[in-house]
C-alpha cells in the first residue's frame, strides 16, 4: 500500500491550499484517514481525521479554516486549507488505516510529506 501526497507549496498569509493523497496497491478497504503535520523542532500533531462513513475531527487550531474530506471510489483524501497562517507551516502527512484482504487486520500507512509555507 502506497500514499501520495501532493498540493504543498508557498502562500501567503491569508491564502489557500488544497492537499491530496492517494492511496493504492492492495486495498479491501480504508478505515480512518487522515493528516497529520510537523512543523520544524516541533512533535508531529494530528491535524484531521476522517472515517469511512464521513465523520470528521480537526485539532483545536484549524477548526473552521481547514476541511477534511474523501472519495471512497477514488481512495482518496482531502485537506482544504483556507485562511492560512505562518504557524500552519509544516511538512504534512496523510494517513490511513488500510485492510489489505479480508482475512488480515488493518494496519497504518503514511505518505511521504508534503511542505507547506506559509509567509507573513
Amino acid at each position: 500500500v502506497q500514499l501520495q501526497a501532493s498540493g504543498g507549496g508557498l502562500v501567503q498569509a491569508g491564502g489557500s491550499l488544497r492537499l491530496s493523497c492517494a492511496a493504492s496497491g492492495s486495498i479491501f478497504r480504508i478505515n480512518a484517514m487522515g493528516w497529520y503535520r510537523q512543523a520544524p523542532g516541533k512533535q508531529r500533531e494530528l491535524v484531521a481525521t476522517i472515517t469511512s462513513s464521513g465523520s470528521t475531527t480537526y485539532t483545536d487550531s484549524v477548526k473552521g479554516r481547514f476541511t477534511i474530506s474523501r472519495d471512497n471510489a477514488k481512495n482518496m483524501v482531502y485537506l482544504q486549507m483556507n485562511s492560512l497562517k505562518p504557524e500552519d507551516t509544516a511538512v504534512y502527512y496523510c494517513a490511513a488505516e488500510v485492510k489489505k484482504n479480508v482475512m488480515v487486520r488493518a494496519s497504518n500507512y503514511w505518505g511521504q510529506g508534503t511542505l507547506v509555507t506559509v509567509s507573513s
